[in-house]
Order: structure tokens, then C-alpha cells, then sequence
């Protein structure tokens, strides 16, 4: 709380960008997602008998440095120092954390507490190179699938030229706005879903593919329609309001990757938890025929004294 009322002006102006900049519009619901994953790992967040002080100044300070270098920017644009702003904010949350409740709790909880990073908006220095790598892949995967396709198309860069019309695909047509959302949503999938590592950087990866994959999905389908269906498709609904069909169409083709990884999953667990409960069973067997032969060899050395007592 104390951290909000210190950045209050910066946090009012990150809800006013969440609200009006697609490439921000996910902020809104990282603070309540972060909640509910430290929620559902409330039970290894117990407050330890020393606070982690030492832990948490490794992270006040870059904290202090990110805002004086926010403050005193005079290039910086307004985003880019609201980036700054945030980045200070979100390092001042977690040493909080980590003084609070200790670097051990702040370890168990530190996929929850790296979340908070996709609350800080993309500087645009950035978000330039992101939208143009997303523009250069999803131009390649659109010329793969209307080669397919078989319609004559002559690609000069982003610029794709077709018997009736000419189609270029612009910033707006990277998807960036669904493909944040496919990757946070990759991301969550990833961590309750897969234990090893590679798994689950192996499905994060494949959600990467599959943003560039509906992106050219989207641009050839919408290309196609309007070229021999009707021109108006490109004007259309399906242009302007239809990324979710297309984000849905990313998360199906996610599906197989996701089965894929999970085989063998539900097995090791069985035969994880069939190694404790045989190891536990074990113990107490031990246990049992420990304290069986103990009180025989009692018994022996009774006999044996009462034995040599006999006159």
C-alpha cells in the first residue's frame, strides 16, 4: 500500500494507458493475477523468524536508480519514463516481499513475483523491434500458406500483391494485443502444467510459433475472401473485431503441444508417489520389526539371568 501511494501518479497514468493503448491493455489484470498466484502457493509463504533485509536492499537499490534515472530523462518519452516509473515500482514490491516474509517464501513465490514484469509497459524502443519481428514472421508464415494455397501472389517485403488488389501487412496487422495475451496465457499453462524445465520452455516456445502462425493464418484467410469473395472483408468485422476467432484458432493449434508434453506426466507421479508410500511403508515395517526383535532379545537375556540363577 505504501508502495502505490509513493508511485500514485505513475499508477494513474498506467491505468489511463491500459485503457487506450492496445499494446498496454493487458496491465489492468496482472496485479489481480499475481494475487491469485501467490494465493494458490499461500502454503509454503510462511513469515520466517528473520526478515530478509540483505535480499531485499539487493533490489531497493536498482528500485532507487530506476526511478532518479526516470525522473532526470529529459530524451525519455512519456511511455518510456512511465516504463521506468513501473519497473522501480515493481522492484520496490518485491523487496517488500522478501523483507516481509524472507527469501525463502520469496523463492517458492518467484514465478508470482517475475509475473509483475508484464505490468510494466514495453518502452517503445522496444516495442518497435517486437512489432517489426512480429511483422517479418507473420509476412513469411502468409507466404507460406498462400503458396499453398496455389493463388498467385507476388510478395515485395511486407507487401503482398494479388491479382484484384494489394495487401501490406502494417504494424496494426502484427497482433501484437493477442499475442501478449497467448503468451501470458502459455506462460500460466507452462507453470501449473509441466515440472521440468524444458518442458516448459519447450511450450512457451511453441506459443511463440503459434503467435506467428494465426497471425499469417489471419492475414491470408482475410486476403483470400476479400480478393474472390467479397473486397469489403478487409473493411469488415472480421478484420476489425475478429482476433478473437483467430486467437482461439492460436490456442487449438497449442492443444497438441500441450497433450504431447503431458504424456508419461500422470504416470511418474504415480510412480513417484508409489516410491514414498512404498519407502514409508517400509519404515514402518522396519520400525515394527526393530522393536519385535529388541523385546525377543530381552526376553533371551531374562531367561538367560533367570537360567543362571537356578541353584
Amino acid at each position: 500500500m505504501l508502495s502505490i501511494l509513493l508511485f500514485a501518479k505513475p499508477v494513474y497514468e498506467l491505468f489511463q494507458l491500459s485503457s487506450h493503448d492496445e499494446t498496454a491493455s493487458h496491465i489492468l489484470l496482472i496485479p489481480f493475477i499475481t494475487a491469485w498466484l501467490l494465493y494458490t502457493e499461500r502454503k509454503p509463504l510462511q513469515p520466517g523468524v528473520a526478515f530478509g533485509l540483505q535480499p531485499a536492499l539487493l533490489l531497493l537499490v536498482p528500485s532507487l536508480l530506476a526511478a532518479i534515472l526516470s525522473l532526470n530523462c529529459q530524451a525519455c518519452t512519456p511511455k518510456t519514463r512511465l516504463s521506468g516509473y513501473i519497473l522501480s515500482l515493481v522492484l520496490l514490491v518485491t523487496a517488500g516481499f522478501i523483507f516481509a516474509c524472507g527469501s525463502v517464501a520469496a523463492k517458492s513465490s518467484a514465478f508470482a513475483l517475475a509475473f509483475l514484469l508484464f505490468a510494466i509497459p514495453i518502452p517503445e524502443f522496444f516495442l518497435g523491434k517486437i512489432i517489426y519481428a512480429l511483422q517479418a514472421g507473420s509476412a513469411a508464415i502468409a507466404e507460406v500458406f498462400f503458396n499453398l494455397s496455389g493463388a498467385p501472389v507476388l510478395r515485395q517485403g511486407f507487401v503482398f500483391r494479388l491479382p484484384v488488389m494489394s495487401i501490406e501487412v502494417a504494424q496494426e496487422c502484427s497482433g501484437i494485443r493477442s499475442s501478449l495475451a497467448l503468451l501470458i496465457l502459455a506462460l500460466l499453462v507452462a507453470h501449473f502444467s509441466f515440472r521440468p524445465f524444458w518442458k516448459k520452455s519447450l511450450f512457451v516456445a511453441a506459443g511463440l510459433c503459434m503467435m506467428l502462425l494465426k497471425n499469417g493464418i489471419r492475414i491470408v484467410t482475410l486476403t483470400l475472401l476479400a480478393n474472390y469473395v467479397n473486397p469489403a472483408f478487409l473493411t469488415g468485422s472480421l478484420h476489425h473485431q475478429g482476433g478473437v476467432v483467430f486467437f482461439l484458432i492460436g490456442l487449438a493449434l497449442l492443444i497438441p503441444v500441450y497433450w504431447a508434453l503431458r504424456k508419461g506426466v500422470g504416470k511418474s507421479r504415480g510412480r513417484d508417489a508409489g516410491n514414498v508410500v512404498a519407502r514409508d511403508t517400509g519404515n514402518r515395517d522396519g520400525g515394527v520389526a526393530g522393536k519385535v526383535e529388541r523385546q525377543l532379545t530381552a526376553t533371551r537375556v531374562a531367561l538367560f539371568d533367570k537360567t543362571l540363577q537356578i541353584p
